[in-house]
Formats: structure tokens, sequence, C-alpha cells
């Protein structure tokens, strides 16, 4: 068994995930572990890769109930650290090299961030670049007292430690969705974790293929509202 598990999540992704996979060269740093969330479409079934695993949910359970299978799976398993690249062909895996250094250099989460120095992006639609840019980070830098560039990008690494802390609770049923992600950022830095952002890349295939299975307002409320419930000590 490797000391890093790479995770990644699908739902109906098609010709994205195959891609995916395909570009997953390095067999020697990382076992792949992927969460088919209720898909219907069979791609999932044709993948091959030598450290590939797959858990396979009949019903589409959210983007935080598979985060939690993959955290109970790297923790069963013993592994050191998880990492996360998304499952839509967005993320160029050639930069997974940038978290794993940062982790092993000593950092307890690495989040990727197209907005640094040395990070790009492409075909982002107008709106989305405003909300991810701007908004959300400004809103996340002032809940938490640090600034940070890019706090809704999902290519990041967790030392599995942070898990295991217990002000730390994945478990809880609100988070399943797409609130898990900013709770364990937001809880690594206020838990005084060591944080660091690394530049990535992210490109947004065409549109007519399809870039995000998040919904506009449901969505983007569902990784708000960590920020406020934990502001306020609603949450936990």
């Amino acid at each position: 068994m490797k000391k890093y598990l790479l995770g990644t999540c699908v739902l109906n992704e098609g010709e994205k995930i195959k891609r995916v996979i395909t570009k997953l060269k390095d067999f020697g740093q990382f076992d792949i572990l992927l969460i088919d969330d209720g898909s219907s479409d069979g791609a999932v079934g044709q993948l091959r890769h030598p450290s590939l695993s797959v858990i396979r949910n009949e019903v589409n359970r959210g983007a935080g109930f598979a985060l939690r299978q993959m955290f109970d799976y790297a923790l069963q398993n013993g592994y050191e650290a998880i990492f996360f690249i998304s499952g839509n062909d967005k993320d160029d895996p050639r930069d997974l090299e940038k978290l794993i250094k940062a982790i092993e250099e000593g950092a307890d989460f690495v989040q990727g961030s197209r907005y640094l120095k040395g990070g790009g992006f492409g075909r982002m639609p107008f709106y989305r670049r405003v909300a991810t840019q701007f908004f959300h980070p400004w809103l996340f830098s002032l809940m938490t007292g640090r600034w940070i560039t890019d706090s809704t990008n999902g290519f990041r690494a967790i030392r599995l430690k942070i898990l295991k802390d217990h002000q730390v609770d994945v478990h809880q049923t609100w988070l399943d969705r797409y609130e898990l992600e900013p709770y364990l950022f937001y809880k690594a830095i206020k838990l005084g974790y060591r944080v660091k952002e690394v530049p990535v890349t992210k490109i947004y295939p065409p549109r007519q293929e399809g870039y995000s299975k998040m919904k506009p307002i449901t969505g983007w409320w569902s990784i708000l509202r960590p920020l406020f419930y934990l502001g306020l000590g609603v949450k936990k």
C-alpha cells in the first residue's frame, strides 16, 4: 500500500472521467479511489488502472457524502494524506506534484489556487470567475482571518490527522452536499493547522460537455452556509 490516496467522485461524467484516469501515470506515489455517486452512463465500468478501486452508490448521495466515503476508506487503510482531483477533467494531474511537495514539506492542508502566480484557468463562465476569484475568497478570508486566493477549488490535499481531531466532525448530515469542503478548509485554518496554497491550473471543458453539476442558487448556498454556521456558532 502507498502512503497517499488520490480520490475523485463522478456522477455521469462519461468520457471526461476516462480522460482523467488515462492521464494518471504515476502508479508509485498513490492509490486511486473513485466514488461513483449513482451514475447511470456505464463509464466507470469501462475504466482500467492498476491502482484504481471503486465504490459505487446506487443512488446519488451528494458530494459531501462521497467525500466522507473517501475519508473513511483512507482512515481504515492507514494512508498518510488524501489528494482530490476533479472527475470531470478540469484539473491538470501534473499539478499533483506541487500538492505532494507541500505535504512532504510539512503542510497539513494544501489548497490549489488558480489565482496565484503560476496558476491558471480557461473557459470559465464570467459569473463563476467573479464568484470564485472575488466574492467567496473575500468572505472566506474575512470569516477565517486569513487571506485565501481560491477558497472553492476542490483540487487540494489533506493530511489525515485533521480528520482525527475531536474538534472536526465530518459525519454531520448537514455536510452531505457541497458544505464539507469549505467546512474542512475553515476548520484547518481556525484550528491552527499548517495551511498552504499552491498554484494549479483548472480548465473548464467545452460547454456542450457540461462543466458542473452544481446548481447556481442552491449549490452556492451550500458552499456558503458553513461560513455562516461556523462563524455564528450554530454548528460545530
